[in-house]
């Protein structure tokens, strides 16, 4: 057993080569494994205010300074700017009907625009993930973690007291021993192929593809589009400066842009759309699309695909298996729902850090295979509460108000999880969408219910109502406010008022919110 590592972990995305730097610093040994090559694109980039703080505390937990400064805009910028992102003030969303002009809409019933930050020097950011996983990966080299990439792997046994990995690499047969194998790959990776899984649905989801690649060349949506989309009203920050969603009945497009003139931008979309607009002839389909929503075939007139289009006729992935003896997926291989809402990170990086938990404090004992059970359990059970809510959100598609009311369940979830987190009292929020809250789950299940049944505007209305009064006692961000007509701003206000949801006073939170860089 002297030649076998603690622990191997295959994929160095930014999650695996984190888990990598944690377990080295844990005292594991550790081998990073790598079927390619960095830099190298990936698609899955726009951070959200839940992610970065788990960032920031893994960074902080662990003395990977390094890596504390990538949490926020303006840290930023001022630490690594030679490492491209995005500035992500919050989350911009425009409902179209495919084939129509967008209205003026001076009411912003066809809009939604959540702030995640108050300014640009604490913003959150999209991950240029080329030069983001590239910095993680020579980070984790440079505190002692060995590393090996252009590994081809295609076989894992159990060897007794280890486990082999057996591939190639450069053209020769390459072995690897390690006491227990992490799978960092994603979406029906090596684990999942190897070990022969077999794959497991997301109850009542819809069959959804994706088309995608990155641009140059792409306008921002606000100079050709402002007056027409916000009246005359100053929106709570630029609405290129965020995830920008482009929803329509059955689908919806993401359009993130870099400050490296690159922009990441696809399409997600059921099969039926899908197959309407012949996804699989990638480049034609994506100009079929933007034939369809004016808007953005204004912004992408001048545009050019930086590379092939890529086209993924199954979205959605959820592994029957999570854990086994000597191996474990972090949620980023275990499943994947939608890049909606931006929830694949959050999920990553709580998996990382359990992981890292059951490494620190169960590694060598008895409970160690008790604890990867806890942690498969609750994967899973976080991976099916994302799939719920997305999949409620795809039937509301076509119907805006109703998706706009159906976000909030997510908004407040969110916001009060970051919140409950900085003031340390994490008993409050332990889980993904507070799914195993009492009485917010429980709640959430019986709204999604009810929405695949919504089909008046008055259903519509009663079904935003009771939301709004669903979610008050977990609503520390003034989500629901008919005043704001869509609009919500980071306000300090509506977070000192809310202390007492958090078991804490005003001061407590006024206090944070200065601690955070958030004016009052």
């Amino acid at each position: 057993m002297s030649d076998a590592y603690d622990i191997a972990i295959v994929g160095s995305g930014f999650a695996g080569s984190l888990l990598a730097m944690v377990a080295h610093k844990l005292g594991r040994t550790v081998l990073l494994l790598e079927r390619g090559s960095h830099p190298r694109p990936v698609i899955g980039e726009s951070s959200t205010p839940l992610a970065n703080l788990l960032l920031e505390e893994l960074a902080t937990r662990y003395d990977l300074e390094a890596l504390r400064p990538l949490s926020k805009w303006g840290t930023w910028q001022r630490s690594h700017p030679e490492l491209a992102c995005g500035l992500k003030r919050g989350f911009t969303f425009h409902h179209h009907v495919l084939g129509r002009p967008v209205p003026p809409d001076p009411g912003r019933r066809d809009q939604l625009l959540v702030a995640a930050s108050p300014h640009d020097d604490v913003a959150d950011t999209h991950w240029y993930r080329a030069d983001f996983d590239h910095f993680f990966v020579r980070e984790a080299q440079r505190l002692g973690v060995e590393y090996a990439d252009r590994v081809k792997l295609d076989r894992m046994y159990d060897d007794g007291s280890v486990v082999g990995l057996e591939g190639v690499r450069d053209g020769r047969a390459v072995r690897h021993r390690a006491r227990f194998v992490i799978d960092a790959t994603g979406s029906r990776g090596f684990l999942h192929r190897t070990l022969k899984l077999g794959e497991a649905q997301f109850p009542n989801y819809p069959a959804t593809e994706a088309l995608y690649s990155h641009f140059s060349g792409v306008a921002k949506l606000a100079d050709g589009n402002a007056s027409r989309l916000a009246g005359h009203d100053v929106p709570p920050y630029s609405i290129d400066d965020a995830a920008v969603h482009h929803v329509f009945d059955g689908g919806w497009v993401w359009v993130l842009q870099f400050n490296n003139g690159i922009t990441s931008a696809g399409v997600a979309a059921t099969s039926r759309i899908a197959d309407q607009l012949r996804f699989e002839e990638g480049a034609p389909a994506w100009q079929r699309l933007l034939d369809g929503i004016p808007g953005l075939r204004e912004q992408f007139a001048t545009a050019r695909a930086e590379a092939p289009f890529t086209h993924m006729p199954q979205l959605s992935f959820r592994s029957d298996r999570i854990a086994g003896d000597k191996w474990a997926m972090l949620p980023s291989a275990a499943g994947f729902v939608d890049p909606l809402l931006s929830t694949g990170f959050v999920l990553t990086l709580l998996g990382v850090g359990r992981l890292a938990e059951v490494i620190a404090h169960k590694w060598g004992t008895e409970e160690f295979g008790v604890s990867l059970g806890e942690y498969a359990t609750k994967t899973e059970a976080e991976l099916l509460a994302a799939g719920r809510m997305t999949a409620a959100l795809y039937t509301t598609m076509g119907n805006f108000p109703a998706f706009t009311s159906l976000s909030l369940l997510y908004f407040a979830a969110a916001s009060y999880s970051e919140a409950a987190r900085r003031l340390n009292r994490l008993d409050l929020a332990p889980s993904f969408l507070l799914h195993d809250d009492g009485a917010f789950g429980p709640l959430c299940l019986s709204l999604f219910e009810r929405a695949r049944t919504v089909r008046t505007g008055e259903e519509s209305r009663r079904l935003s109502e009771e939301i709004r009064c669903a979610i008050e006692p977990w609503n520390v961000a003034g989500l629901g406010d008919p005043a704001r007509r869509n609009w919500y701003p980071v306000q300090s206000k509506d977070l000192i008022d809310s202390a007492w949801k958090l078991n804490a006073t005003k001061l407590e939170a006024a206090d944070l919110m200065v601690r955070c860089g958030f004016s009052l």
